[in-house]
């Protein structure tokens, strides 16, 4: 048996670890030249070892050095900065999102959905939630050596998700020594500071090596009246006290006296909603007046911009030589993250919840139940979300040789648990509500008390909502007792499982006259299991939240895949290397059945200084626990009533609106059955959507061919450039409210209308929609890649990085007002950029270094709300046959700078900023993934910090 060199051995790590430890930077020619040392190496995208295989894909490659070199403190931060990332799935800034996967940090390539990338840790599932999202903050950055990014599907490899690309986290091994880190840092306006502390402690012998990584990271939450573009309200700066909500901590109700019960109809008055008077009694009837926009609410002063969170995680590897040709090595995670979102409090209507303010109430200044409006001002709803990950992932690998051939061997295992426990307070309990707005008393202490003197209700406390917050008196909601019964705490369950067993063979079969002919071979059996259990309040629906039921679900796998790297010519003139690799995978699932994907690549090297390479590839994304085993849940959704005269594609009067009971004449009633004046416009009640058993696997095809230039004549140059295709079908989303009400009412479709109920004005208060396999999608564009290592001057070491991405194209297949199907363009929508481009500069000389980065966001455009001036300035544009006026946008540009010195007692000092120049970006007001007037991906402000690492 030969004797392998100890660079040789590192191959041994797991499947699906790339070893090679060659700089980012480091060139093509820099590799070939190194092709003899790196023999036998696997990297992301591959499961054949090979010296030239990193080169076959797209493939981009974060060093140790350069997450140093960057002010971010988490694996998604650094991701999100990559030009070929979508925007986040999930935002810190979404703070009004909810559920399982609030409080996680997700990657999306390409604007794909972080469900369909694929993340691994050390060539292993990272685990997902129930819903399929991938947490990247339990990873500590003390922990890392690299990233791989892998821009092009490869499910023929890795399985399911892996449709937009895979990111591949590989952590530290066979550390010797100490390294102890601490960062600090902050918003120049004084907050959201971070304070991240690491240390890695490593030993290393002669048959193996122990490595320890523990991180304590805290960044606190910054607050939406804290910042320019969010404290005014949802319109930014330009918003005034009539943009706010009429629904503030200001009580307003309406008079049945006059108005009867209160709803909009036609040949009717219009409701008048009135607020009570200055200092007013609020038992007496005279002392109100009709609200004024000047008394609206803007709830943005209680709101988060971005949430806090708190992370603690360990992690170590072992690994260790039984002998020269088999190695042991295992990795142990444990992860404890917390995250914790404040949004306004509640905006209570008394009609959405059949709770007026009963006429036996001791607060009731007519003495009939009268409906109210009241934003629970006092009592702001906060979330904190706890996450505890422990993931542990052994092998053992090893080769051996067989013919005068090497192979490579490895078996694995990998369990990796997720529990969530998520803590709510703020909304209210609809059966305490019922309570404190029914018969009330006050008792001789002065003290609001429900029911009457002779029999009251023990342990309940009245409420009077017509009393506005900071007014004290009997059943004011200032009150601590009256707070305790009618706002419990809300707990919610999770947990989520994977386990996997793996064997993977690869080595060479026959010598080609080419070269070896290489493959790999292996098979897979996992199962994923999830549980998501809300609170009982939320399954009963007996409270303000948005109600939704159990997610409990199971389903395993069996897979085996083949790949063969064929090598056709080599050292020929025009064909220096010539190779063909072909991958395929077939899956057998539980719940679904059973699907085959494959993968074809060529490589040709036509001569030393140039590289052509091409893929093509099947993905599919499995449906996720929570799409086919999920619960029900509610939702507020924006819709068009086509059945609402002034609506767009209007048939008010038809015989399916008239049989549906719609009066003639209806205006679609929207938040606070209020008309609506544009559309879509929000509903005023909850509707339901659910899983769906019976869904199949989304299924894709990607394409990509580039070209790798790497002049002899210009040592350190590399220039790639990529073209990429991914199309989507079948994909899982839910049926839409809209195509529902146009299949329905427009269509004339009545198996549609089954899930929607009406209420005697005409307003939807009741819908089912569900997930369907019904969403089509493709998106192109291209990457170009431009590295340059200039030669060492007498000034120092310049290298420059420029990667830049352009999306040519990204449409969607939609529905237009008459239930047509049509393809929607999305490039140049909030969060789709036509061009992102990235230039990072990098000056060393002796122990001193400079790191710049410029970060480019091309324009981007949205839909009118109005026509005025500062909303529309390209009111005439017509999409699809139909007038679609746009609001159009500059591009931003945002800089980062970091200065790092190499101290003689082995430490380095680092000071950077990240947004130096405190760049505004450009307001959206249909910004993804934020609840503000901003796109939540762009920088909020300047912020800057200093780390400092000593090493032992």
């Amino acid at each position: 048996m030969k004797f392998r060199t100890p660079a040789m051995r590192l191959g041994l790590l797991p499947a699906g670890i790339a070893i090679a430890l060659t700089p980012a930077f480091a060139s093509a020619q820099d590799a070939a030249a190194g092709a003899t040392t790196l023999d036998r190496l696997e990297v992301t995208g591959s499961r054949i070892r090979s010296a030239n295989v990193e080169t076959q894909q797209p493939i981009l490659t974060l060093s140790r050095e350069n997450l140093e070199k960057q002010g971010f403190t988490s694996v998604a931060d650094v991701l999100q900065n990559l030009t070929s990332a979508g925007s986040p799935a999930i935002s810190r800034s979404e703070a009004l999102a909810s559920g399982e996967n609030v409080g996680g940090y997700y990657i999306d390539i390409r604007n794909l959905g972080a469900t369909r990338t694929l993340v691994l840790m050390n060539g292993k599932r990272l685990g997902a939630t129930s819903g399929g999202y991938q947490d990247l903050s339990q990873i500590p950055m003390s922990a890392i050596e690299r990233i791989e990014i892998l821009k092009d599907g490869a499910s023929a490899i890795y399985g399911s998700d892996a449709i937009a690309g895979v990111v591949n986290v590989i952590t530290r091994k066979r550390f010797d020594g100490a390294e102890a880190s601490a960062y600090v840092g902050q918003f120049s306006e004084g907050d959201g500071k971070t304070d991240q502390y690491s240390f890695t402690l490593g030993a290393e012998g002669e048959r193996g090596g122990v490595t320890l990584s523990a991180e304590y990271s805290k960044q606190d939450p910054v607050w939406a009246k804290d910042r320019w573009f969010s404290r005014d309200g949802g319109l930014g700066p330009n918003s005034t006290p009539e943009d706010w909500s009429p629904i503030g901590p200001n009580s307003v109700w309406c008079d049945p006296r006059v108005f009867g019960d209160c709803k909009p109809a036609k040949g009717k008055p219009d409701p008048i909603w009135q607020t009570l008077n200055p200092g007013g009694d609020p038992t007496n009837p005279n002392d109100y007046h009709p609200l004024t926009p000047a008394e609206y609410a803007n709830a943005n002063q209680q709101m988060m911009l971005q949430t806090g969170i708190e992370r603690k995680s360990v992690y170590v590897n072992g690994n260790y030589d039984f002998t020269d040709s088999v190695t042991f090595n295992a990795d142990l995670l444990y992860n404890d993250r917390t995250t914790n979102q404040q949004i306004a409090g509640y905006p209570y209507q008394s009609q959405s919840f059949g709770t007026p303010l009963s006429a036996d109430s001791a607060f009731n200044p007519i003495g009939q139940d009268i409906e109210f409006r009241r934003r629970l001002w006092e009592v702001p709803r906060t979330t904190e979300s706890k996450l505890k990950t422990l993931r542990f992932a052994p092998s053992i690998s090893g080769f051996f040789e067989f013919a005068d051939k090497s192979f490579d061997w490895n078996v694995g295992a990998l369990w990796n648990r997720n529990e969530v426990t998520k803590t709510n307070y703020g909304d209210m309990s609809l059966i305490a509500a019922r309570q404190a707005l029914g018969p009330s008393f006050i008792d001789a202490n002065g003290v609001a008390r429900c029911g009457t003197a002779a029999k009251p209700i023990e342990g309940c406390y009245a409420w009077n909502p017509l009393l506005p917050a900071g007014v004290a008196g009997p059943g004011s909601l200032d009150s601590k007792e009256l707070q305790q019964f009618l706002f419990p705490i809300f707990t919610t369950t999770g947990v989520s499982k994977t386990t996997s067993f793996t064997a993977d063979l690869s080595g060479s079969i026959v010598t080609l006259p080419a070269g070896d002919l290489g493959f790999a071979v292996g098979v897979e059996h996992r199962k994923e299991e999830g549980r998501y259990v809300p609170d009982a309040f939320a399954q009963s629906g007996e409270y303000t939240g948005l109600a939704s039921t159990t997610t409990n679900g199971e389903y395993s796998l069996d897979e085996v895949y083949l790949e063969l790297n064929v090598p056709v010519l080599a050292d020929m003139a025009f064909a220096k290397e010539l190779t063909v690799n072909v991958a395929s995978r077939y899956s057998d699932y539980s719940n679904f059945g059973d699907t085959t994907n494959s993968k074809f690549g060529i490589t040709w090297r036509p001569t030393d200084d140039l590289l052509v390479r091409g893929t093509y590839a099947e993905g599919f994304r499995a449906p996720t626990i929570d799409n086919m085993y999920g619960g029900t849940g509610s939702s507020f959704e924006k819709y068009i009533d086509p059945c609402g005269v002034g609506a767009p594609g209007s048939v008010n009067g038809n015989a399916a609106c008239n049989a549906a009971g719609v009066p003639l004449g209806y205006v679609q009633l929207g938040q606070g059955l209020v008309p609506c004046s544009t559309y879509p416009c929000a509903t005023p009640d909850q509707f339901i959507n659910g899983s769906n058993p019976n869904l199949k696997p989304e299924t894709s095809k990607s394409k990509t061919a580039g070209l790798v230039w790497s002049p002899r004549w210009v040592q350190g140059l590399d220039i790639s450039l990529d073209w990429y295709n991914y199309q989507i079908k079948d994909m899982i989303i839910q049926d839409s409210v809209d195509r529902i009400l146009r299949d329905c009412y427009t269509l004339g479709n009545s198996a549609r209308c089954a899930g929607i109920v009406r209420e005697a004005d005409g307003h939807i208060s009741q819908m089912f929609y569900g997930l369907a396999n019904l969403g089509q999608m493709e998106t192109e564009g291209y990457d170009l890649g431009i590295k340059y290592r200039l030669p060492e001057l007498a000034i120092g070491q310049f290298s420059i990085d420029w990667q830049t991405t352009y999306t040519a194209k990204y449409d969607e297949v939609g529905q237009n007002s008459a239930g047509e199907n049509i393809i929607i363009g999305n490039v140049g929508t909030p969060g789709i950029f036509r061009l992102r481009s990235n230039v990072g500069v990098n000056w060393e000389y002796g122990d001193f270094g400079v790191n710049y980065t410029a970060r480019y966001y091309s324009g981007m455009r949205e839909s009118c709300i109005d026509l005025d001036s500062f909303w529309c300035n390209a009111p005439d544009h017509i999409a699809n046959g139909e007038d679609d006026p746009l609001r159009k946008t500059g591009s931003n540009t945002f800089h980062d700078l970091q200065v790092n010195w190499k101290a003689p007692w082995d430490a380095t000092i680092a000071v950077g900023a990240n947004n130096v120049f405190n760049h505004r970006a450009s307001l959206q007001y249909s910004a993804p993934n934020s609840d503000f007037a901003y796109y939540g991906g762009f920088d909020i402000g300047r912020f800057i910090y200093m780390k400092y690492t000593q090493r032992f």
